[in-house]
Order: structure tokens, then C-alpha cells, then sequence
């Protein structure tokens, strides 16, 4: 598949927020989510210079990564063409991004240990519980996730805010602003 088809589904997905099981553009999806398993598969098997992390890091989102990308393996990502990192960002291990609906990670942000992305969720009814329902996640600049959070779908965290460790971000996080607790509530403001 060429970047062209790929920049076509990731259109697809980012405007409809609705994907029906039987689309097309789910099968295409599923082809990009056997190519980024197959990748993940070999970040995470031995050990990778920083170099070649970022290559297959670079290969999983199609994007090229700046030089100060630095990720500490295993990660995964079922789809891995829709996440974006900004400059000087840090990803610790274990963490899982499902991007479907896109993440874009902000210059500067760091991410703990065994955080989670989830851009999806199914539908309610029986016949509609294959079809997904798709929105971006978005940090801004120099965010802090603590390990093991989960963040949401169609959740935006601002500028230098911190998600405290074990925090289920479901709603908008304002700037300069830490959250924790399940479901996540504002602690303070700085």
C-alpha cells in the first residue's frame, strides 16, 4: 500500500468517526493493522539502538520522527498510521496507542509506563457492535502522563498539563492543570 491509499483511509477515518464492519475502508484498515503487528513485532523482539527504533518507529506511523524521539520498547499500536509525535517527546515502555482515530503528541510530552490510547469504541447494539466509532486523542505541548492512565477517545489535554498516574482521562483536560482519580477530576491548577 503507498502513502497515497493511506493518507486516503486516514481522511476516511478522521472525518467520518464512524466505520461500519462491512466498509471497505475496514478492510484496508485491517491490512495496515497486520503490516503494524509485523513491525511491532520486531521493535519488540531484542534489544535496538535508538536509531533504529526511531526507523521502525518512522515505519509503523509513516511519518518521519525528529532525531530526539526517544521510545523504550515494547509498544504497541493495532494501526500505527495515525499517530503524529512532535519534537522531544518520550514514550516509556509497555505503553499501547490505538490510533484509528488518530494521536497527536505534542513537542515536549512525556509518557510513563504502560499508558494506554484508546481512539475507538464499538457500537451498543448487537448488530452494530463490530462497527467503530473513531476520534483523536490530542496533547499539547510538555504534558506529562503518568503511568498505567488511559486516555479516551476525542480527549484533548492542554499545554504542560499532567495526567496523574492510574487516571482515566475521559473528558478535556485545560492547560497548566493536573488531573487524576477514575474517572479523572481536576486536582489543581498552576
Amino acid at each position: 500500500m503507498d502513502r497515497k491509499e493511506i493518507e486516503s483511509l486516514l481522511e476516511t477515518l478522521n472525518t467520518n468517526g464512524h466505520l461500519p464492519y462491512d466498509s471497505p475502508v475496514f478492510a484496508f484498515m485491517n491490512e495496515c493493522c497486520r503490516e503494524t503487528r509485523m513491525l511491532t513485532s520486531e521493535l519488540n523482539s531484542g534489544f535496538h539502538e535508538a536509531e533504529e527504533i526511531r526507523n521502525l518507529m518512522s515505519r509503523i506511523t509513516g511519518r518521519d520522527l525528529p532525531e530526539d524521539f526517544r521510545l523504550f520498547p515494547p509498544f504497541n499500536a493495532d494501526f500505527g498510521k495515525n499517530i503524529e509525535f512532535g519534537k522531544s517527546v518520550f514514550v516509556n515502555s509497555g505503553c499501547c496507542f490505538q490510533d484509528q482515530g488518530g494521536i497527536h503528541i505534542g513537542d515536549g510530552c512525556q509518557i510513563g509506563h504502560q499508558v494506554v490510547f484508546v481512539t475507538i469504541d464499538h457500537g451498543l447494539e448487537p448488530e452494530k457492535k463490530h462497527d467503530l466509532y473513531v476520534a483523536p486523542i490530542v496533547l499539547g505541548k510538555n504534558v506529562w502522563v503518568g503511568s498505567h492512565a488511559t486516555i479516551l477517545k476525542g480527549v484533548t489535554i492542554g499545554d504542560n498539563s499532567v495526567i496523574a498516574a492510574g487516571a482515566v482521562v475521559t473528558k478535556d483536560v485545560p492547560p497548566r492543570t493536573v488531573v487524576g482519580g477514575v474517572p479523572a477530576k481536576i486536582i489543581k491548577q498552576f
